[in-house]
């Protein structure tokens, strides 16, 4: 089963990236339309499919990175689909502005989260889950994995231990090693994806 990726305007390119480059069996990029989208570093993304035909049950995994129009409430539909794979038991990993996203649409009020600040989040509207916020990298809470801008290696951890995607010793290996330099953690992670 695949791994999905939220794609649009000004979608923020070093937030996804350690995670999609690790995860095995591919990875479908979604628009909100099939029309061609630029990453916040100018890339050019064509979505290999629209938001509407994205099911739950044909995913393991919806990334939402952030994009500069997640706070004006343009890609709330993405929010609402977040909300869907919830109530399916699919998991969410949402970065960045995209947390916003989902506090906005009242998804971090159950539930332990991470962002860039909890007075980020504080100005979404349908955001009561201050009590939930954690100083972290990145948190899990059942199906929802939260990170901030600055942290997309705790992000691919946290989505490669919720998938299941390595061993945990290769997982703490991929930190180590990308996130902390650690050249010894390069033999165990190579070892683990051979």
């Amino acid at each position: 089963m695949t791994v999905h990726l939220a794609v649009y305007d000004t979608v923020a390119d070093w937030e996804y990236g350690h995670a999609v480059a690790h995860l095995p069996g591919g990875v479908r990029t979604v628009g909100l339309t099939s029309s061609t989208v630029t990453t916040k570093g100018g890339l050019r993304i064509e979505p290999d499919m629209t938001l509407d035909g994205l099911r739950p049950v044909d995913s393991r995994l919806l990334i939402l990175p952030g994009a500069d129009t997640w706070i004006s409430g343009a890609l709330a539909d993405f929010a609402y689909t977040a909300r869907e794979f919830l109530h399916a038991g699919v998991p969410v990993a949402a970065i960045c502005g995209a947390v916003y996203g989902l506090a906005d649409e009242g998804l971090l009020n159950e539930r332990a989260h991470t962002s860039a600040a909890r007075e980020f989040l504080q100005a979404a509207n349908g955001y009561q889950g201050s009590a939930l916020y954690r100083e972290a990298d990145a948190v899990t809470d059942r199906d929802l994995i939260t990170a901030g801008p600055t942290e997309p290696v705790a992000f691919a951890r946290e989505i490669f231990t919720r998938l299941g995607t390595y061993e945990p010793d290769a997982v703490d290996a991929f930190y180590r090693l990308h996130q902390h330099s650690d050249p010894e953690a390069y033999a165990v992670f190579a070892a683990a994806r051979a």
